[in-house]
C-alpha cells in the first residue's frame, strides 16, 4: 500500500516510468498520422501547399493542446479514485450519481478493447514498413511474428521488460525531437504553425475538413492511456513528462511537415514515402526502423497491459465472466488475463492479414477511440459536479469537449465503410457481452427472495446438536448476498433444512462486497448464534483478487489465535486428538427453469447469460475455492409453488 501512497511523488525514476508506460500509444502516432492525412488529401484531388500544410499541423498541435493537455493531463488526471485511473475507475467514483452511467461506463471499455486490437497492429506494421524504403521485406510475415512473440511473453510478467520501456521511450522521444529540429532549421516558417488562425482557415475553407480531421485525430488517439496509467505512474509524473513528451512529438511533426513542403511535387503517401522515415538520415534508416519498432511493442505492450486491468475491473463489476485471471510477477499492478490475450492476439493477426498495409488501418483506426473518449467526458462532466465545482464550469467543459469530440467521431465516421466497421463491429460484440452479463445479474437479483435468519436461529441450533441427522461438515460454508446480517436467501434456508438437512458443528455465512476503492482489503465477524452461526463480511477493492478460499481461512486463523472460536473436531476419536474439523463450502448455482415468466427480452438476456456462464469460470474456481472441499447445488432461479397453479378436481 505505501507504494501505491507514493506513486504521487515527483521523482526522475517516476518521470522516467511514465515515458515507458504511458505514451507509448501516442509516441508512435507521428509514424502514420501525416501520412494519412495527405493520403486523404491527395486522394481528395488537392495538391500539397504551404496552406494545407500549415493548416494539418497547426490542428495538429491545437488538438493535442485541448485534447491530451486541457482535457487528459490537466482536467482528467484529478478524477483519480484513491490513485486509480481508467473508465471503470472513474465509473465506480460518479455510479451512485445516476444509474444510467453505467451505459457510458461499458460502452467506453467496449471501445477501448477494441482500440487494444488496432493499436499493435498499426504501430508495429508502420514501423516495419519503414524498411521498404531501402529494402524489399516481407512486412506481414515480420509483423505477425513480432506480435505473436509479444503476445507469448505476456505469461511471463512483463516486470524485466518493463524496466527497459523507460530508457527507451526517452530514446525515441528524443530522436523524434532532434529530427524535427535538424528539418526545421531549413525552414523556420513552419513555426507559423502555432497560430490557430491556420487551423481554423483550413477548416473553415477546405472541402475535405472532415476527411483530414478524420486523420488528425491519429495524433491523440493515445490521450486514453494517460488516465488508464495513472495508478502504474502518479498524476504528477504523467503531467511533467509529458511536457517533454509534447514538445518532441510537435517538433517531429513540424520537422516532417518541411520536408513534405520540400517535396510538394514528388510526394507520394505510402509506405515507400512515409514523412516520417524521409527526415532520418539514410545511415540511421536501419537503427531508425529497430528503435521504432521497439517503441512500436512498447505501445503495443501498454494496450494489453490495458486490457488485462480493463477486463479485470469489469469482472470484479459484474461487467463481465468470470474468468482465470493469473498474476505472473509479485509487482503491484502486474496480472495475466489468457483468454484476453489470446482474443486480442487473433484480433491484431486478422486485422493485419485483413489490411495488409498501415495506410489502410488508418481507416479502422480512430472511430472507437472517439466513442471512448466521448463516454469519459460524460463521465468526467459528473464527477467535476459531485466535487462541487461550479455549474457552469462543468458545463462549459462538456459542451466544450462533446462539440470537439462529435466533431472528431463524424469525421471518423466517413471510415466506417473503409474500415472502421471493424472496430465497430468487435466493440458491439464486447458490449453484447458486458451489458447481457449485466442485466443478467439485474434480473437475478430480482427473484432473489430474503428471510429473516432470526426465525431459524432455534431450528439451526437444534439441527446442529441433532445426532439422528448424519453429520454434513464439521464447518459448513455458505456464500451469501444479502448485505444485512439480519436476511439470508431463503434457498440457502432451503439447502441446509429442506432439500437436504445439513447438520454441522458451525455454520458460517460468507458476504464478499466489492467496494469502489480499488485496493480495500477488510473484514469483520459477527456472532450471530455463539459458537453455531457466524458470519462473515469481506470488503474487497475491485482491483483485489477474491481468494475467498485464502481470505476465509486467514480469518478463521485469526479468530482460533484470538481464542473467539473453536474448530476442533466434535468428533471423540478426533477431539481428544485436537484435530481441527472438516470445512465445506457449499454454492448454489442457479439455472434457468422452462416455467420461468419472462418477458421475451429477458429470456434472451438470460439465455444469453447462461451461455456465456458455460464458457466462463466456474463459481468454485472465481471465488478460489479448493473443489475437493465444495458442494454445488443447483436451484431454478425462480421458484415454481404448487399456488401458482390451478387444478379443477373433477367428480369421481
Amino acid at each position: 500500500m505505501s507504494n501505491h501512497k507514493n506513486v504521487n511523488a515527483l521523482t526522475a525514476g517516476g518521470v522516467l516510468i511514465s515515458l515507458g508506460i504511458v505514451f507509448g500509444d501516442i509516441g508512435t502516432s507521428p509514424l502514420y498520422t501525416l501520412n494519412a492525412i495527405f493520403t486523404t488529401i491527395l486522394g481528395g484531388k488537392q495538391d500539397i501547399n504551404p496552406t494545407n500544410v500549415l493548416g494539418v499541423l497547426s490542428c495538429i498541435i491545437w488538438t493535442l493542446t485541448l485534447q491530451t493537455t486541457i482535457k487528459y493531463v490537466i482536467i482528467t488526471l484529478r478524477a483519480d479514485n484513491k490513485g486509480e485511473g481508467g473508465i471503470f475507475s472513474l465509473f465506480s467514483l460518479v455510479r451512485k450519481k445516476a444509474k444510467w452511467l453505467v451505459v457510458p461506463a461499458v460502452v467506453g471499455g467496449c471501445a477501448l478493447l477494441a482500440d487494444g486490437i488496432i493499436t499493435p497492429s498499426i504501430t508495429v506494421t508502420s514501423a516495419i514498413e519503414g524498411l521498404t524504403n531501402k529494402f524489399e521485406v516481407p512486412v506481414i510475415p515480420i509483423v505477425l511474428s513480432i506480435l505473436t512473440i509479444l503476445f507469448i511473453i505476456q505469461q511471463f510478467g512483463t516486470n524485466l521488460v518493463g524496466k527497459l520501456f523507460g530508457p527507451v521511450m526517452f530514446v525515441w522521444f528524443a530522436v523524434l525531437g532532434v529530427l524535427g529540429m535538424s528539418f526545421i532549421v531549413k525552414d523556420f516558417t513552419i513555426l507559423k504553425a502555432f497560430n490557430p488562425y491556420y487551423a481554423i482557415h483550413l477548416l473553415v475553407t477546405n472541402k475535405l475538413a472532415f476527411l483530414i480531421l478524420g486523420g488528425v485525430f491519429l495524433c491523440t488517439t493515445g490521450a486514453e492511456a494517460l488516465y488508464s496509467d495513472l495508478g502504474h505512474c502518479g498524476r504528477n509524473n504523467i503531467r511533467i513528462s509529458w511536457i517533454f513528451v509534447k514538445l518532441t512529438l510537435i517538433l517531429n511533426y513540424l520537422g516532417q511537415g518541411v520536408w513534405i513542403l520540400q517535396n510538394s511535387g514528388s510526394y507520394v503517401p505510402g509506405a515507400k514515402m512515409n514523412p516520417f522515415f524521409q527526415i532520418v538520415p539514410d545511415q540511421f534508416q536501419i537503427p531508425m526502423v529497430i528503435l521504432a519498432t521497439m517503441a512500436a511493442v512498447i505501445a503495443s505492450q501498454a494496450l494489453i497491459s490495458g486490457s488485462f486491468t480493463l477486463i479485470a475491473e469489469a469482472v470484479r463489476l459484474n461487467l463481465w465472466p468470470k474468468i482465470k485471471i493469473v498474476y505472473p510477477s509479485v509487482s503491484k499492478g502486474q496480472l495475466y488475463v489468457p483468454s484476453i490475450n489470446w482474443m486480442l492476439w487473433i484480433g491484431c493477426c486478422g486485422i493485419v492479414l485483413l489490411f495488409q498495409k498501415a495506410e489502410k488501418m488508418d481507416a479502422a483506426y480512430g472511430l472507437s477511440i472517439t466513442i471512448a473518449m466521448l463516454m469519459t467526458t460524460i463521465l468526467v462532466s459528473f464527477y467535476l459536479r459531485s466535487r462541487r465545482f461550479p455549474k457552469y464550469l462543468v458545463a462549459i467543459f462538456f459542451f466544450t469537449y462533446v462539440i470537439i469530440e462529435g466533431t472528431f467521431l463524424i469525421s471518423n465516421l466517413t471510415k466506417f465503410l473503409h474500415g472502421g466497421w471493424v472496430t465497430v463491429l468487435i466493440g458491439s460484440l464486447l458490449f453484447t457481452v458486458m451489458w447481457s452479463w449485466f442485466v443478467a445479474r439485474k434480473i437475478k437479483n430480482r427473484f432473489v427472495k430474503y428471510v429473516e435468519i432470526e426465525d431459524y436461529y432455534e431450528i439451526l441450533t437444534e439441527l446442529s446438536g441433532d445426532e439422528s441427522v448424519p453429520k454434513y461438515s464439521s464447518q459448513l460454508v455458505y456464500l451469501t448476498s444479502a448485505n444485512f446480517k439480519t436476511e439470508i436467501e431463503s434457498k440457502i434456508i432451503y439447502s441446509i433444512i429442506q432439500k437436504e438437512p445439513k447438520r454441522a458443528d458451525v455454520y458460517w455465512l460468507v458476504h464478499v462486497d466489492v467496494m469502489d476503492e480499488p485496493y480495500t482489503l477488510d473484514y469483520k465477524v459477527e456472532f450471530l448464534i455463539p459458537g453455531k452461526l457466524i458470519r462473515i463480511d469481506f470488503r474487497l477493492g475491485f482491483r483485489i483478487e477474491q481468494r475467498v478460499n485464502l481470505l476465509y481461512r486467514k480469518v478463521v486463523e485469526e479468530l482460533v489465535k484470538n481464542g473467539e472460536i473453536d474448530i476442533t473436531s466434535q468428533y471423540t476419536s478426533l477431539n481428544k486428538h485436537k484435530i481441527a474439523g472438516d470445512f465445506r463450502f457449499v454454492l448454489l448455482e442457479k439455472h434457468l427453469s422452462k416455467f420461468t415468466k419472462l418477458s421475451f427480452y429477458e429470456r434472451q438476456i438470460m439465455d444469453y447469460y447462461f451461455i456465456l456462464k458455460k464458457l466462463s469460470l466456474s463459481e468454485e474456481r472465481s471465488f478460489g475455492l479448493d473443489s475437493s472441499y465444495v458442494d454445488v447445488e443447483k436451484v431454478p432461479l425462480i421458484f415454481v409453488t404448487p399456488d401458482d397453479i390451478e387444478l379443477n378436481r373433477l367428480p369421481v
